[in-house]
């Protein structure tokens, strides 16, 4: 065998081998990081741990730290999957308030219990803080979005139109109707259309039955 052949052959290999490794590492990792945005969405933060991670994922409890170094890490990653999935099922056609309001409604389904667990547990885990933060960033960039054409050109007003909408929808608003007080989906998704219309119509907020409540005289 030509010696020149076979170190041509070994080197040819090398970078097919190393892209190889890189490809199983990548999938190793997305696994870990999907596998514990299930959990954090089914179970309490305090509650999932590197070793329920790497259980779920199939891999070792070192293999889950040598991707992503402790659980913060792993929260990072989970968060991004979290609002990358979150964003692809709530689009909607902007104009389309029923259209909105009934994508937002069934989203919180998923990860509205998730969401406010998180947002109880910041105060003592500093790494959520950032994602939750970004969650409302990017729930407002939803609204201005979806229901831009109803709200006033005025850069101020705007923003405090934005707001309004932001309080009308907010997950813990959907927490309150929907856990707290008890109400089904379809009545949350009523009470939360008929908030947005009063707030983009600027008309009198109306009462549950749907009747106008009249301005003091």
């Amino acid at each position: 065998m030509n010696p020149s052949t076979t170190t041509s052959t070994a080197k040819g290999t090398r970078p097919y081998a190393m892209t190889t490794r890189a490809a199983n590492a990548a999938s190793t990792r997305d696994r870990i990081a999907r596998e514990a945005a299930a959990l954090f969405l089914a179970d309490d933060y305090d509650d999932v741990t590197l070793a329920k991670i790497a259980k779920a994922a199939g891999v070792s409890h070192q293999t889950v730290l040598n991707h992503f170094e402790s659980k913060e890490g792993v929260v990072g990653a989970a968060a991004e999957i979290i609002g990358t999935e979150t964003t692809d099922r709530r689009k909607a056609t902007p104009g389309d308030r029923d259209g909105a309001i009934a994508a937002l409604a069934a989203e919180y389904e998923r990860i509205g219990d998730a969401n406010a667990r998180w947002a109880a547990t910041a105060d003592r885990v500093p790494a959520l803080a950032p994602w939750l933060a970004r969650g409302r960033e990017h729930h407002q960039a939803w609204l201005a979005e979806v229901f831009g054409a109803s709200l006033p050109d005025d850069h101020d007003a705007r923003r405090d139109v934005v707001l309004q909408l932001h309080v009308a929808t907010d997950v813990m608003s959907w927490k309150l109707l929907r856990r707290d007080l008890g109400l089904d989906q379809s009545e949350v998704e009523h009470l939360m259309r008929e908030q947005v219309a009063a707030i983009l119509d600027n008309r009198p907020t109306p009462t549950r039955a749907g009747h106008q409540r009249r301005k003091n005289r």
